[in-house]
């Protein structure tokens, strides 16, 4: 059994960061997928590659998939800085502007 552990990026219709904190074990599919030939439908025999497995940390991951003879191919995420504003949200509403803030 093969499974790739990764951290999931953000939504990219989003800037918070929600639901990227846990790593996510998946499997590889087996199989490839094949089309119904009346529906036109894809389906797969293969039920593992159905399976996401969220952990806390990577090393809870990578204990979980020894016990379990998986191989595991992990992807490092890319660390993204934060943008934090000195003032924040209120910098929009400051009273000491030199300048008119105008839409």
């Amino acid at each position: 059994m093969r499974a790739r552990l990764f951290k999931p990026a953000r939504n990219a219709m989003q800037s918070g960061t929600a639901k990227t904190r846990n790593w996510v074990l998946e499997f590889a599919p087996v199989n490839a997928r094949e089309v119904d030939p009346l529906m036109g439908w894809t389906s797969s025999d293969d039920t593992q590659s159905q399976v996401r497995m969220t952990f806390d940390s990577k090393d809870a991951a990578l204990d979980y998939a020894k016990d379990n003879g998986i191989d595991v191919t992990v992807q490092q995420p890319n660390a993204r800085k934060p943008i934090v504003r000195p003032n924040g949200y209120g910098e929009n509403f400051a009273t000491d502007r030199r300048q008119v803030w105008t839409h």
